[in-house]
């Protein structure tokens, strides 16, 4: 069985994805069997043929260069650009979290360290007319520990402290916080990180400056990030 870790985010657009495929490409690169995972992926565009293209595993497939076939990243692929409740509910194929952890056990029974990805921030609605399935009881139910990935600029402080607060009064356990966007020496973003591990008491993994290639983390400390 593999060793696994939850990627969330303070919200949609703060760069997770990005921070998976540079997590991904560190492991694989160590020459460990890495796979990446993600529940439910949306705003999808569609193929020649009409096949919805799974845009964030081959952003993390291309990225990483790992082997792992994209039909094994995600059961649930979806055009809209909304969160998997309401894209499911115009296009048919709700969340079902037993299909879901399905596939996690299939993919963590071949690799050796599965990331798995949420979709928007930690409360994100998974599926509402069914199952009423929100992200963070999915993370619990699959006993995942997360980092948080967030932005650097200016609002993160905030986003930063209620996400982690929220994560630790739900028993959701969190190994630290990536920042993305970052800029060496712009003061606003060194304050920034400096009182989200204050309020927080959470350790900065890695800061990502733009058009990063590599993560900026050991391939031995971040193994160790994974259960």
């Amino acid at each position: 069985m593999s060793r696994n870790l939850f990627i969330t985010g303070t919200g949609t657009d703060v760069g997770k994805t990005f921070a998976a495929g540079l997590i991904v490409k560190k492991l694989h690169d160590a020459g460990v069997r890495a796979a990446y995972y993600k529940a439910g992926m949306s705003g999808n565009e569609r193929s020649a043929d009409g096949a919805l293209i799974p845009g964030d595993a081959l952003h993390v497939k291309n990225v990483s260069g790992i082997p792992q076939p994209i039909g094994e990243m995600s059961p649930y692929v979806y055009e809209h650009a909304y969160s998997p409740h309401l894209a499911s509910r115009l296009e048919g194929n709700p969340v079902s979290f037993e299909k879901v952890r399905e596939g996690f056990d299939q993919v963590s029974q071949k690799y050796d360290f599965v990331t798995m990805e949420g979709s928007g921030g930690i409360t994100c609605p998974l599926d509402f007319d069914r199952e009423e399935l929100y992200l963070d009881q999915m993370v619990k139910r699959l006993g995942l520990s997360s980092v948080i990935v967030a932005d650097a600029g200016l609002g993160t402080i905030n986003y930063v402290v209620l996400t982690a607060e929220y994560m630790k009064n739900h028993g959701l356990p969190v190994k630290g916080v990536i920042f993305n966007q970052c800029h060496p020496g712009d003061v606003m973003e060194e304050d920034n990180i400096f009182m989200c591990e204050h309020l927080t008491g959470l350790l900065t993994i890695a800061k990502i400056k733009p058009g990063d290639t590599e993560l900026e983390i050991s391939a031995e400390d971040l193994m160790r990030l994974y259960d």
